[in-house]
């Protein structure tokens, strides 16, 4: 509603539309640069991911090789990388979510909420 019934202001309604715009484009950003873990095995398997997803390390303790059993190494691995990846949509949720909500809840495609 539009207080005392008047048209919107159109040139202020542009205004915070590209402040939300530059507000989004910098928490983007602030997430492609933070970096998150995800660990499996105890420890064992180490992920680190950027808060946008990107898989950017990982460590391997030299207790989780086994010649004999590669198998339960690779589901150590997807574990951790799953890990990381379920940290990094919550620092978006996080970072992003009042974002998404402010351009009318409606979500930012590619985005997991």
């Amino acid at each position: 509603m539009i207080p005392g019934g008047g048209q919107p202001n159109m040139q202020q309604l542009l205004q915070q539309a590209q402040k939300m715009q530059q507000d989004l484009a910098q928490a983007q950003e602030e997430l492609a640069r933070t970096e998150v873990d995800g660990q499996s095995g105890g420890g064992l398997v180490r992920a680190t991911v950027t808060g946008a997803g990107e898989l950017r390390a990982l460590a391997i303790d030299p207790k989780a090789v086994d010649p004999e059993d590669t198998e339960t190494l690779a589901d150590l691995i997807v574990a951790a990388v799953h890990a990381a990846n379920e940290n990094a949509q919550a620092l978006q949720q996080e970072k992003l979510g009042p974002l998404a909500q402010g351009l009318g809840g409606g979500g930012i495609p590619g985005l997991p909420f």
